[in-house]
């Protein structure tokens, strides 16, 4: 299905609606303009298999875009808006994208990457123009609303980190079928566990770039429902905006849940959220004392999943099962879980070691065979991993102990403290140097670093001008998101005689120090 088929049926009915000024984009208006923007696309010489970058801000037309690429057949990947001009010109290379769509929100960036993307043929901006850019709604609408010939469907690429530091696409199999027929598994699981329908109204309140907005909105304009958008998360803004456009569904991280039980009890109540039916969230530990909470305030509407980009697997868990089996991440119902340990020798029931799925899909880290092969089961199984640790219960429900090796999550947001790491110790006052999560109330964990300076500072006074400096050093070369909150200084870290660096030990050392376990 495809919002053409919407557009059709219900052509006036509302596709988009922007949370904060109410701006509506109808399904007739989105289907005509993707539409527009496929044949723009397609004269500009992009092929269906070609691929497309795009980096905004949660803009009223990035979904009628997203959906542009799609009926154009082509590979779309949606970058972060909060990227560094380095890493948003590696990603535009390495997926080598021959167009680039972009925002004026956006400008000084797209300004700085200009002539670092030298295989980008069309390049467009959306409210307003630059030098070397294109007008996106002078070019849109200036289009033909006659659909492309036989129209395919296209596909994401969307990229995480990988632990080189360098982002890595995850590339699936082109689909290739005729526009609205890819057979996905995200369709079946939004209509089998969380309801979608035509008519639903879905908000949105995290960026679109991410995996699981990204899809999700798509999902709800494939079953002919309304999304919502929000330009940013904001606690009392989310219920005001459940009430207001009577939301049944929403996608969430754990910090946004924090933060809504904080407000006060008087400006929770006041809002009606009884329209909600389906409140999914992921991305991050939930701690159990939120998730009762939860579910106590907006009952068993509350849905978990575990997953990643890569879409090997999929572990669900309903309100019910949590409650049955508090901790866990559910049950899987695509593919087969598997706790293995470093030889890939099974464990027993109870044992952790790294989770694998077993099934039919596949996928690749595009242009990192090395990552692609570390993902696999080393007994040539054919199983897969996101590089968690956990277990299994004698239900067959999963509970995960560890994370994708360091990974620190941090408001939702996956942070490979490997990236940090090669920056920092690039420094003339830094030896050695160690990044990693602590426990963050609100975020859940936050960014630390611990280093070996050249010289110990001499005062506090000098600690905190060298912390101010190497935060800043880090903010210069990487999203602030992926930097250090704070700098801790020793005189030397722990490492084994080999190199190895002992993080672990000083992870467990602040998490104890907290009060907290890992």
């Amino acid at each position: 299905m495809y919002p053409g088929i919407y557009a059709a049926s219900h052509p006036d009915r509302p596709a988009i609606i922007q949370a904060e000024t109410g701006q509506v984009t109808t399904f007739a208006q989105l289907h005509d303009r993707a539409i527009q923007l496929s044949n723009v696309l397609r004269q500009a010489g992009l092929q269906p298999g070609d691929h497309i970058a795009l980096c905004m801000e949660n803009h009223p037309r990035y979904l009628e875009a997203i959906w542009g690429c799609h009926y154009a057949g082509l590979v779309y990947t949606a970058c972060s808006s909060r990227l560094t001009k380095a890493e948003l010109t590696y990603i535009i290379n390495d997926c080598a994208a021959k167009a680039f769509i972009t925002s004026k929100y956006k400008a000084d960036q797209a300004l700085e990457i200009s002539n670092d993307i030298p295989n980008v043929g069309l390049r467009l901006m959306m409210s307003g123009t630059i030098e070397g850019y294109d007008s996106y709604e002078d070019a849109v609408d200036n289009a033909p609303t006659t659909p492309l010939p036989n129209m395919v469907d296209g596909t994401d690429m969307l990229y995480s980190s990988g632990t080189t530091g360098m982002p890595k696409g995850v590339s699936r199999e082109f689909p290739g079928t005729p526009l609205g027929t890819a057979a996905g598994v995200a369709a079946a699981l939004t209509v089998g566990l969380y309801q979608f329908h035509e008519g639903m109204v879905y908000l949105s309140p995290a960026p679109l770039y991410h995996a699981a907005p990204l899809r999700f909105n798509m999902s709800v304009h494939a079953q002919g429902g309304t999304t919502v958008i929000m330009e940013h998360f904001d606690a009392e803004n989310f219920l005001k905006y459940v009430q207001q456009y009577k939301a049944t569904h929403s996608q969430l991280v754990p910090t946004m849940f924090i933060r809504m039980l904080k407000l006060e009890e008087s400006v929770r109540s006041k809002y009606d959220v009884s329209s909600l039916k389906v409140a999914m969230h992921a991305a991050a530990p939930c701690p159990a004392d939120t998730k009762r909470a939860m579910i106590n305030w907006w009952g068993p509407i509350i849905h978990e999943y575990y997953a990643g980009t890569e879409g090997n697997g999929f572990v669900y868990c309903n309100s019910e099962m949590w409650l049955a089996h508090p901790g866990t991440v559910g049950t899987a119902i695509q593919g087969i879980v598997h706790i293995c340990d470093e030889e890939g020798n099974e464990v027993p029931q109870g044992e952790s070691g790294t989770v694998y799925f077993e099934g039919n899909t596949t996928f690749e880290y595009h242009n990192d065979p090395e990552k692609t092969k570390a993902s696999r089961d080393p007994k040539g199984r054919g199983w897969s991993t996101l590089g968690d640790v956990g277990y299994l219960d004698e239900d067959n429900f999963l509970y995960l102990t560890d994370r994708k090796a360091f990974m620190i999550i941090s408001g939702g947001v996956n942070i490979y403290p490997q990236e940090a790491e090669n920056i920092l110790v690039n420094h003339p006052k830094v030896v050695d140097i160690a990044v990693f999560g602590v426990p963050n109330d609100d975020f859940g964990e936050e960014v630390k670093a611990v280093v070996q300076p050249v010289s110990m500072p001499a005062s506090e006074a000098d600690a905190k001008e060298l912390e101010k400096e190497l935060i800043a050093y880090c903010r210069s070369h990487l999203a602030d998101v992926k930097c250090p909150r704070s700098v801790d200084f020793r005189p030397e870290l722990p490492r084994h005689p080999t190199g190895k660096l002992y993080k672990r030990l000083l992870k467990d050392e602040y998490w104890k120090a907290a009060g907290r376990s890992i």
